[in-house]
């Protein structure tokens, strides 16, 4: 990790959770700097993975998430005028692409109102240790439940798998790394030399 995540209060858990997803949102955010709409969609290797499409799918996924741990599936995010994709085979794909209308900036404003909805939900959620039921899938134990803590560490793991996609992806398209890409959010001249 190349940014550093500042130590919560003590006693702080949630904070410390929070600022966790926040820095491996931030890496995807910075992915996405000073790209067209042409760059952060093409897919420089084999792999079928866009900057672009890596934004929209860590997005829809906090939001998935979200409202599972909430049990409103199927919710906008709040202040949103779009609503939550439910993904099935056939549209699947459209989860790492955009589609239609969609851009970066829009993405990216959409991953905001996901976020602040998530931080607002955790803050107040009574404990970390409640529970919220796993939909069914092959891929969940039958009846299976998590907790609060879980959903935030699960975020965790599930944004930075794709920070690192989104890391290797940029490197491809500029050779700019993680270390040009924090000097050029801040304004400075980045050389990862």
């Amino acid at each position: 990790m190349v940014t550093h995540v500042p130590a919560e209060a003590h006693g702080d858990e949630r904070g410390a959770l929070l600022s966790f997803v926040e820095a491996q949102r931030g890496a995807i955010r910075r992915s996405v700097l000073g790209l067209t709409e042409e760059q952060a969609a093409s897919r420089p290797s084999t792999s079928e993975l866009s900057l672009s499409g890596l934004l929209k799918h860590v997005a829809e996924v906090e939001l998935t998430w979200l409202r599972m741990a909430q049990q409103r599936l199927g919710a906008p995010p709040s202040g949103s005028a779009g609503g939550e994709k439910q993904r099935t085979e056939e549209t699947w794909g459209d989860g790492f692409r955009l589609v239609g209308d969609e851009t970066v900036p829009g993405m990216l404003a959409f991953w905001d109102s996901v976020a602040k909805e998530t931080e607002a939900f955790v803050r107040t959620v009574p404990s970390l240790d409640d529970t919220f039921p796993l939909p069914p899938a092959p891929w969940f134990p039958k009846d299976g439940r998590v907790s609060m803590r879980w959903l935030m560490m699960h975020l965790v793991e599930e944004i930075a798998r794709h920070a690192g996609h989104a890391d290797i992806i940029r490197e491809s398209l500029d050779g700019k790394g993680a270390f040009d890409l924090i000097a050029l959010e801040s304004g400075r001249s980045g050389d990862s030399g």
